[in-house]
């Protein structure tokens, strides 16, 4: 059933506000899907940015007879 308006027709800034509501909310997955990669690669680069953190992931691999297998 479609809508019947009543009155002049919306605004071009009614129109623009309800067609980017609609798309976040069919896009709500995708968008939040995005957000969660991108906090956890800010959260990661800030992580191994800081020289404690950093010696500790590269001394992990270096060290001597230890082997994963």
């Amino acid at each position: 059933m479609r809508r019947q308006q009543r009155g002049p027709p919306a605004s071009l800034v009614t129109r623009t506000a309800d067609w980017v509501s609609s798309m976040l909310r069919n896009a709500e997955f995708e968008i939040l899907f995005v957000l969660f990669f991108v906090i956890a690669f800010l959260l990661f680069k800030d992580l191994t940015a800081r020289p404690e953190y950093n010696q500790i992931l590269s001394k992990k691999g270096q060290e001597a007879g230890s082997s994963l297998f």
